[in-house]
């Protein structure tokens, strides 16, 4: 504990250059979503949006280079960068880079299909950079109440998002991914305001509240009744936006009907916020309780949910409820790695946060041009699309490669080290079970992803329904792709870039 209270009371920067650092981040993507209200649908404000992202991108580079040192930045008391923090910024900037700049191909194609016209395209302008908008706010945020009311605020923007489309199908999906989120968040509310409570008895100012920071300096001192019953509840709320066991069940169908960027940024992005969420409680709750009992609830919900998803994935027939599935199993490898908590833990599970967030990227983005490719999502209606589209099956198998672990990619070094930490910690009947699990889930997604890359119908023609002559991936949907493979490929054979960084905001959320 004496680590974090040092890092939590390290030197910390304020003045124009940290303003600039935690402002430009958020209000990019405002000014992104005005463009498309004033202007209307022009391929200009598409590109708008990844200018957007490129500067979250950039904010997160140079959040990495200040923090990395163990700074920390502020603005007002209100915004607030630690390490860990420029780890979940450089998530949501380069996945972000990734899918809008797919997202420009997307609309384009919509708009030549008849799927939308201008007036959707212009909806989609605007929810997108707001959406961005949301997640940044909620890892800059130094107050928990304001990191709780901005992962709602992603609720809210995202439903109209996943319901893009229209449709029976889209509208239902919309609203169970309403209903169990509110029910969730409202879930995480009640924790957040019990952790309040907790924080006025201690005595703890009005204003210091729910600041983390001062939560965890004085972490010792709150009621550990009161964060007995928070801490569950947390847990409960916060893992439904991260898509976990027992609350899941709203994460296959909205992906699947949620437009593929959107899909893109849900999976490789969202999720994790809400896992960063629960990383910043873990500190305090450990602290404040006794940490068997911590790790012993994440632990069953991680498992749990690597379960299911292998469970289910073997039964798939869709592809995009197939990469939906496979969220939840990566999701719950993370949250083995938050359960053990330990330095090495939180390193490696910030490395495969951002080794899925690529890898998911670059599957969902492409996964929408085999849905204009093809025209269906079924994995049986898929055939034979090396030999038709090389270039967009290669990217495909290579994310689906990346996604399951195998070398020289990012999230082969991630899952060895989380291997590694849950045995050091004592609990390598945890890693045993996740690994008979993760073969389970290898032989499911390279079985369907085999079928869809080679095979072909019974009669060894492809599908009825496929178009005679397909037409190949255009470069400015095939770049996204190749950048992100070649990101995930970079971040699993060189350390260098994030070692510094990792190993810092690990010494803020770890505990040994």
């Amino acid at each position: 504990m004496m680590a974090i209270s040092e890092m939590v009371h390290a030197a910390a920067a304020s003045g124009p250059a940290a303003t600039a650092v935690l402002l430009a981040p958020m209000l990019a993507p405002l000014v992104a979503a005005s463009a498309a209200v004033l202007v209307g649908w022009r391929r200009a404000v598409s590109w708008s949006a990844v200018a957007a992202s490129v500067v979250i991108l950039v904010s997160g580079v140079l959040a990495a280079v200040a923090t990395a040192d163990g700074s920390v930045l502020t603005v007002g008391g209100t915004l607030r960068a630690d390490a860990l923090t420029a780890v979940m910024l450089l998530v949501i900037g380069v996945v972000a880079v990734i899918a809008t700049w797919s997202g420009v191909s997307y609309i384009d194609q919509e708009l030549a299909a008849g799927h939308t016209d201008g007036r959707g395209a212009r909806r989609y302008g605007v929810l997108v950079p707001m959406f961005l908008t949301a997640m940044v706010l909620a890892v800059l945020a130094s107050n928990l109440g304001v990191m709780w009311a901005a992962i709602e605020a992603t609720t809210i923007v995202t439903a109209f998002l996943v319901g893009h489309r229209g449709g029976r199908q889209a509208v239902e999906a919309t609203w169970k991914y309403v209903m169990i989120c509110s029910v969730g968040i409202a879930l995480a509310y009640l924790g957040t305001v019990l952790v309040y409570y907790a924080s006025q008895h201690a005595g703890i100012g009005e204003q210091g509240s729910l600041d983390w920071s001062v939560l965890v300096a004085n972490a010792d001192q709150l009621d550990p009744g009161v964060m007995r019953v928070a801490v569950p509840l947390l847990v409960l709320g916060f893992g439904t936006k991260a898509g976990l066991m027992p609350m899941h069940s709203w994460l296959p169908d909205a992906h699947s009907q949620a437009p593929a960027p959107v899909s893109a940024l849900m999976s490789g992005v969202l999720l994790s916020v809400a896992v960063y969420a629960l990383l910043r409680y873990r500190v305090v709750a450990v602290a404040a309780l006794d940490l068997q009992f911590v790790r012993s609830l994440i632990l069953v919900v991680a498992l749990a949910s690597v379960a299911l998803a292998a469970s289910m994935l073997l039964a798939q027939r869709d592809y995009k409820r197939l990469l939906a599935y496979s969220s939840i199993e990566h999701m719950g490898l993370v949250m083995i790695g938050v359960a053990v908590g330990t330095p090495l833990a939180v390193t490696a599970l910030l490395l495969h946060i951002l080794g899925h967030g690529l890898a998911k990227a670059v599957l969902f983005c492409a996964s929408g041009q085999i849905l204009a490719s093809e025209g269906t999502t079924q994995i049986s209606g898929v055939r034979g699309l090396l030999a038709r589209q090389p270039v967009l099956a290669g990217t495909f198998a290579l994310g689906v490669a990346a996604l399951l672990g195998l070398p020289p990619f990012s999230i082969f070094v991630s899952e060895l080290a989380l291997a590694r930490a849950a045995a050091d910690a004592g609990l390598a009947w945890a890693v045993a079970v996740a690994l008979v699990l993760l073969l389970v889930v290898f032989v499911a997604v390279a079985g369907h992803t085999a079928g869809m890359l080679f095979g072909g119908d019974a009669a060894g023609q492809r599908p009825p329904h496929t178009p005679p002559h397909t037409p190949s991936l255009p470069r400015v949907a095939a770049a996204p792709l190749v950048t992100g493979l070649i990101a995930l490929a970079v971040l699993g054979v060189v350390a260098w870039p994030l070692e510094q960084l990792l190993d810092a905001a690990s010494a803020i959320a770890g505990t040994s």
